[in-house]
Formats: structure tokens, sequence, C-alpha cells
């Protein structure tokens, strides 16, 4: 594998279809594309501030590096990465690619991040600001996520979430196959339109949560006071530990609670309309 060490560059494409290369402490300036069409690179202590660096690249690790704000898109349409330890100011990174990992990464503007992505791993990734991370991507497995960005999770299939804590609105909507556990889910209308959306060892936050969901599973959960009119026209088995403010409408299955605030079934509830709801016995 060909060094490159302690350099610059800068302009269009200077290190288009590069093969078996080591970049360490290399610094990629203003311009278009450096790394395209490459295969084998490792880019070690390095720091990205032109657009697009990494496009239609084939096995890669990025280790200690940093993406400035011009570093905008600059992985696309990718496979193979290996990511840790970096910090990216940049929006609209990963996109169209396949087989990621990435472990102790802070992204400060996670705008339209890992769009149509699938074979995804993380481990303690920090998202911040900007809207519909994940957006479309499938076969995801997160472990220690903080997410305070909008719409996270949407269209999403086949992931596992473990120790995740999420601030963030409209989130895991219409996603399939999707199980959380141990998380925080804080947001105004959570899980709307899911199907097969399991959530174990999670409390939830916000307004009208887990509504218009198809088979939905709740093991183990608790909710914050302010959630209300939650379950409408859901089917679903839920294990409520403490205390649920408001039920509305739910479709069917069983929903059972430590102590129930108030249930509002009324003349617009759609059939079977067969919920059994009741609290646990003391």
């Amino acid at each position: 594998m060909r060094l490159i060490k302690d350099k610059e560059f800068g302009g269009e494409r200077p290190l288009f279809a590069s093969h078996d290369l080591h970049l360490d402490n290399v610094t990629i300036l203003a311009g278009e594309s450096a790394i395209k069409e490459c295969s084998n690179i490792v880019a070690t202590r390095c720091r990205f501030e032109g657009n697009y660096p990494f496009w239609h690249v084939h096995g890669f690790t990025i280790q200690d590096c940093y993406f400035a704000v011009g570093g905008r898109s600059a992985l696309w349409y990718s496979d193979h990465l290996v990511m840790k330890d970096t910090v990216i100011d940049a929006p609209k990174m990963f996109r169209e690619m396949n087989a990621i990992e990435i472990e102790n990464v802070r992204m400060n503007d996670a705008d339209e991040v890992f769009w149509r992505c699938s074979g995804i791993r993380a481990k303690n990734l920090k998202l911040h600001d900007g809207t519909y991370p994940f957006m479309f991507s499938t076969d995801i497995y997160v472990d220690g996520l903080e997410s305070d960005s909008k719409y996270v999770f949407q269209y999403v299939k086949n992931a596992e979430i473990r120790h995740a804590r999420i601030t963030t609105k409209d989130a895991f909507w219409e996603v399939e196959n999707v199980t959380i556990y141990d998380s925080e889910l804080d947001g105004e209308y959570l899980g709307w339109h899911s199907k097969n959306l399991r959530l174990v060892n999670c409390h939830i936050s916000g307004e009208q949560p887990l509504c218009y969901a198809q088979d939905l599973v709740l093991e183990n959960c608790t909710f914050d006071a302010a959630c209300d009119r939650a379950f409408e026209y859901t089917s679903l088995n839920a294990d409520i530990r403490g205390a649920i403010t408001n039920i509305k409408n739910p479709l069917s299955g069983r929903i059972v609670a430590d102590s129930i605030g108030s249930v509002t079934l009324d003349e617009n509830i759609r059939k079977p309309a067969d919920c059994v709801i009741e609290t646990r016995a003391k």
C-alpha cells in the first residue's frame, strides 16, 4: 500500500482512480471529487474541505478524520466503509451505500444523512440538527445513539436500535420490522403508519404516539404524562408500566397498564374495535 503523508491536495479529482493508498495527515482542500472511483483506501488523521471526496469508492477506512462544512455530500455510491473516531460538520453524508461500519462518530449537521443505505452497523453515534437521517435505509444495527435531528428513521426496514436517546418529531414513520431496546424516545407522532414496530424497555414522550400502527408491540415500556391520544387506529399488544394518560380508539389487540387516566372510544372508532384495555391486577 502506497503511503502519502503530510500533503495537501485541491482542485478537481487529484487522486482519481487511486488504489491501495494510505493517506496520513493529508488535507483535501477546496475542489471536487478528490478520491473518486478508488478502492482499498485508508485515511488517517485527514481533513476534508472540498466537495464529494469519496464517491464510487470500494473498500475504505476513515479514522481520526474531520469533514469540514465544505466537505458536503462526501460519501456516496460507495461500499465497505469502516469509519471510527471522526467528526463531521458537513451535511448530506452517506447516500446510496452498503456495508457501513461506524464507531465513535459525531455528525454536527445530520441533514439527509444515511439515505438509501443498507447494511449499517453503528456504535456510539451522535447526530445533531438536520432532517430525515436514515431515510429509506435497510438492515440497520445501532448500539448507542444520541440524536436531536428531526424526522429520524423514516421509511426504514429491518432495524435494531439499542441504548438510544432520541429527541425529534415524527420519528419512525412507515417503518417495517424495527425493534428498539432500552431507549428514550421523545417526539410528537412517534411511529405512525409503522408495521411490526417493537419497543422493549423504552420510555416514550410526546403527543399522539403510535397511531395508525400495525402489529405494534410494547414490552415493559413507560409513558410521559403528556402522551395523550395514544394508539388511535392501531393494532397492538402493549405492556405498559406505570400510567398512561389517554388511549384513543385502538383497533384491536390488548393494552395493559398499571393505571390509565382515560380511554376515548367515540363514534369515529374503526372496526374491529375489539381491543382489550385493562389495568394490571395489584
